[in-house]
């Protein structure tokens, strides 16, 4: 029996980065499918660390301590299965697999019960933090039976972020749970994404501001917002392109891509039956960049908007207002999200622990978490966080904000999807009446699909003609 703490599969760069943070405190072996990849980790990335490199897999998990700790980071999908039926034949009964890749959460429920039936223990882990925070200390969600995390708690608070209320990693559930919140952290990720590119694109169309400019607003709103997307954004606006002496934002294609984490997450919602528009438009967005060479041939057979006079100052503190509004309306998605998962899948999940580990080391930690925990910590089953005190007057008055930016993009013909998608759940959500009598009226009218009444319990069917 081998003595290294843990070990580790797949040596990309978020691999090489955890395998490297979790040896400052903990063994660990690494392997690679691909041997020339191992070594040059050993070569050029190692200095005075307890790691092992194996070079077949017999060899990988003999080396490790029993019950065995093996943590895959791989790419989701079919490469994950064919990993873990490479393992199977070496392991022994208790042992522990651990994913730590952007698995699909019904992926990761279907291995669990596979693997459970081979006395097998497997946790779904999800990791936020990019190629950075793997090597610093990254967001850790894990999912999975409580006694398998047990075994490894240790080694991924030590690996965790932290900040003045502890490591950012904490036991978040059975089953899927870790893989779950960590999919609708991306779907937030990609709404407030989407958010920002479309101020930024207020600003340099509408307000006709240069990318040095935006930059020094981001980096002065951020002082109030503390978040990691809109400090990066600040950076990206100021980054100098070295071949061509320009800003190097105004030289990279509108076309993004997008791995399919947010995608699951409308996906999700809509079989939840839970409306996300502000984190559907993030993807839609991504979507519509991606026809690039359809909205060149679109945009050459309409006329432009005419360029218009405006108060700048005054339009740039609404746009801060409408970042913030537009920024928590994600955070209420994704968290209403949470809450009927939860419900629907027996997750149990605590809402403000998992504020709390967003609250270092991932890509949507940012202020705003910090009044999303004390919502929670006031009702744990808050229904939406609109009505919570801590931001309901606030949404308000930067409601009106966002309602004159919305207007002037209109009349710049300026698409604000998310922004509009933003606003539009706001007032649903406070909206005593909708429309939807008429919906059912019309389901009735044509297939007979029967309506309910306000007055009276039960449903009906009406001959319209």
């Amino acid at each position: 029996m081998g003595n290294y703490e843990i070990g580790l599969i797949g040596l990309s760069v978020m691999g090489q980065n955890l395998a490297l943070n979790i040896a400052r405190n903990h063994s660990i072996a690494v392997y690679n499918r691909t041997t020339s990849k191992t070594k040059d980790f050993m070569d050029n990335k190692v200095e005075n660390q307890e790691i092992k490199a194996a070079y077949d897999l017999e060899e990988f998990i003999s080396s490790l301590t029993k019950p065995r700790k093996i943590m895959l980071m791989i790419k989701a999908g079919k490469p994950v299965d064919l990993v873990i039926d490479s393992l199977l034949p070496h392991l022994d009964e208790n042992d522990i697999i651990i994913d730590g890749g952007n698995s699909h959460f019904e992926d990761t429920n279907r291995r669990q019960k596979n693997l459970a039936e081979k006395g097998i223990n497997y946790l779904g882990v999800g990791i936020s933090g990019g190629e950075y925070g793997a090597l610093h200390g990254p967001s850790i969600m894990p999912g999975g039976t409580k006694a398998a995390y047990a075994e490894v708690s240790e080694i991924l608070e030590d690996a965790a972020a932290k900040t003045e209320k502890g490591a950012c990693v904490s036991y978040l559930g059975p089953k899927s749970a870790g893989h779950y919140v960590k999919m609708v952290h991306n779907g937030i990720e990609y709404g407030i994404m989407e958010v920002l590119a479309e101020i930024y694109d207020f600003m340099r169309k509408i307000l006709k501001l240069e990318a040095e400019e935006i930059g020094d607003i981001f980096a002065e709103w951020n002082q109030d917002f503390d978040s990691y997307l809109v400090e990066i954004t600040a950076k990206i606006m100021k980054k100098e392109d070295p071949k061509t002496d320009q800003k190097l934002i105004n030289m990279i294609l509108d076309k993004a891509k997008h791995k399919g984490t947010g995608k699951w997450s409308v996906q999700s919602a809509l079989d939840l039956g839970t409306a996300i528009p502000t984190i559907n438009a993030g993807v839609n967005a991504r979507l519509m960049s991606a026809i690039k060479e359809e909205r060149i041939k679109n945009a050459e057979q309409f006329e432009k908007s005419q360029n218009r006079e405006l108060a700048k100052e005054n339009l740039i503190k609404k746009l801060k207002s409408a970042l913030y509004f537009a920024s928590v309306i994600a955070y209420a998605e994704g968290f209403k999200l949470l809450k009927t998962a939860s419900e629907e899948y027996d997750y149990n999940l605590n809402y403000k622990e998992i504020a709390r580990i967003w609250e270092d080391g991932c890509i949507i930690r940012s202020g705003l978490l910090e009044p999303i925990q004390k919502a929670f910590a006031a009702e744990m089953q808050l229904d939406t966080l609109i009505t919570a005190e801590q931001f309901k007057s606030k949404l308000v008055n930067s409601a009106a904000d966002l309602k004159e930016i919305i207007n002037e993009a209109a009349e710049s013909e300026l698409p604000l999807t998310a922004l509009h998608a933003a606003a539009d759940y706001f007032n649903s959500l406070k909206s005593e009446k909708m429309p939807a009598n008429l919906i059912q009226a019309q389901r009735d009218f044509f297939g007979a699909h029967t309506y309910q009444r306000l007055d009276a319990e039960g449903t009906f069917h009406t001959e319209w003609e």
